[in-house]
Formats: C-alpha cells, sequence, structure tokens
C-alpha cells in the first residue's frame, strides 16, 4: 500500500499520542514507587519487564486502528517477531522503554521510540518521547520534524566543540577521540548517560555531534527499534543515520534484529561522519 503524505501525517499524530500516553505511564512506574531493590539484578528485571510490557500494550492499543486500516506489521521488543515486517508494506517499530538502566536507577535517561518502517527498510515515521524533559519528537517523510506539536529545525553549533555520544560499555574512548583530533573541532567531550534513543535526541540537539556503535561479530548492538524511530528523526532533520560504511541502516535486517552487522553513525554533518567511518576503518 503507498502510503500518501496526508497518510503520513496522520500516522505520525497517532504514533506521538501513542509514545506519550506510554511515557507518561512510565513516568508514573518511578522506582521510588514500586518494589524494588538496588542489586538485586532478577528483581529489577522483573519490574522492569512488568513496566515494558504494560508501556508496549498501551502503545499496540493505539496503534491497532491504523494497523488495520493502512495493514501495518508490528515489530516490538517484548513480543516474538512474528515475520509481519517481511510480509507487510510496512511495519510499526516499537521500543515501550529505552534506556532500562537509567529507568531502574531513578535517572533521566529513558524514552519511548515508535517508529514506521517500510519493507524495504526505509523509516517513514518517528516519534520519540522523553517523559524527564517532556519533549515529544515526531517526524515523517518529506514532512520535516516537530517538536512538541512545533515545526523544529536543527539548531546551529554554538561553538566548534564536538560531543561524542558512545555507551557505557564503549571501549577506546580516548583513541576515539584522539582519532577525531585536526579534524577541524574544537575540544571534545564524551557523554555516556542515557540510552540509544536520548543519545541520538542529544546528538540533534547539540552540533556538532555524533554517536558511534561499532560492529561486531557477536549478536546484540542494538536492535531495529532502537534506532528505528530517531533514524526518522535524523533523516528529516537533514543529519546523517548511518552504517560503519556509509550506507543506509538495515532497519528491516532479514535474519536478524540485532544492528551488530554493520554498527552505527548518527552524526550532525558529513565530515563528522566521514571523520567517523575513517576512525573506525583503520580500527577495524
Amino acid at each position: 500500500m503507498k502510503l500518501s503524505k496526508q497518510d503520513l501525517q496522520a500516522l505520525r499524530a497517532t504514533a506521538s499520542d501513542a509514545a506519550r500516553v506510554a511515557g507518561d505511564y512510565i513516568a508514573q512506574a518511578r522506582p521510588e514507587q514500586i518494589d524494588w531493590k538496588p542489586g538485586i539484578t532478577s528483581r529489577a528485571s522483573q519490574i522492569v519487564t512488568e513496566v515494558d510490557r504494560r508501556a508496549e500494550e498501551l502503545i499496540v492499543s493505539r496503534l491497532s486502528p491504523a494497523m488495520a486500516s493502512f495493514d501495518i506489521g508490528l515489530l516490538t521488543e517484548e513480543r516474538e517477531d512474528d515475520s509481519s515486517r517481511h510480509d507487510k508494506d510496512h511495519f510499526w517499530c516499537i521500543d515501550p522503554l529505552d534506556g532500562t538502566l537509567p529507568f531502574v536507577n531513578g535517572e533521566s535517561g529513558y524514552a519511548v521510540s515508535i517508529a514506521l518502517v517500510s519493507k524495504s527498510g526505509e523509516p517513514l515515521v518517528g516519534a520519540i518521547y522523553i517523559p524527564a524533559r517532556g519533549r515529544l519528537y515526531g517526524a515523517a517523510r518529506g514532512l520535516g520534524v516537530i517538536a512538541d506539536d512545533t515545526p523544529w529545525t536543527r539548531p546551529q553549533p554554538s561553538s566548534d566543540d564536538l560531543l561524542v555520544c558512545v555507551d557505557g560499555s564503549f571501549e577506546g574512548r580516548e583513541q576515539l577521540i584522539a582519532g577525531l583530533d585536526g579534524r577541524g573541532y574544537g575540544r571534545a567531550r564524551v557523554r555516556t548517560f542515557g540510552g540509544a534513543v536520548v543519545h541520538a535526541c542529544h546528538v540533534l540537539e547539540h552540533p556538532p555531534a555524533c554517536y558511534l556503535k561499532l560492529p561486531k561479530p557477536e549478536a546484540g548492538g542494538g536492535s531495529i527499534w532502537d534506532f528505528a524511530a530517531s533514524a526518522s528523526l535524523f533523516t528529516e532533520a537533514g543529519a546523517i543515520a548511518a552504517d560503519i560504511h556509509g550506507q543506509p541502516l538495515d532497519l528491516n535486517r532479514a535474519d536478524s534484529t540485532f544492528m551488530n552487522h554493520r554498527g552505527v553513525i548518527y552524526a550532525t554533518d558529513g565530515d563528522l561522519a566521514r571523520a567517523l567511518r575513517d576512525w573506525s576503518a583503520a580500527l577495524l
């Protein structure tokens, strides 16, 4: 089914509403309000899974009418992949709670992420809600980005200082900073706080900035639902969302939902994306 701009606009509104409803629910389920004890991993995992599932139920219930009207498939973090993403022309891609560790720790680095992705792997719609900031982003192919229901464009850099976002488990931070030295940027600082979705939004809001995940042989490296919505935002904002080779992100991988095979680069400009590719190529 071919989707018109009016269809995409309506689907963006639907996804944005679902993201906000789920995010408001998650914000009410803060750790201080539930039976959670720090350091007991299994208990923490149980609580978060419960919150994830309830948030996912809220999202799917709001997306279901559009799924029926537009014959849309479904891929979510908390349900088994039913392969509808390969059968339908489009599928909803949902991460009801990205940033589990910050959430469990009572911190702010978590978000709700919903995307509409084509069978070919193109991000067509993205909705991201960051409850701690009350910030709602939306994007749709050819319609730009909105933030809190207002048209949004990327801010201009306030300085040449560089923000580098990586996961807390990322090794080689000093080598990465050294590899970006001499590329025309000022002082570089590394940010590790938050999940992939919050990292991506922080990059867009604070240019020049980037977020890097290197490829690795074992399964992992984030999943489709960690990047689909933010890839939509980056595309519509004119920023870079690509794999480690400069190709579009593989957002409907045939044999897995993981993104470890080709890595992820988010960057606010092409020169920075090239610098990251060069550094990664030399490393790998």
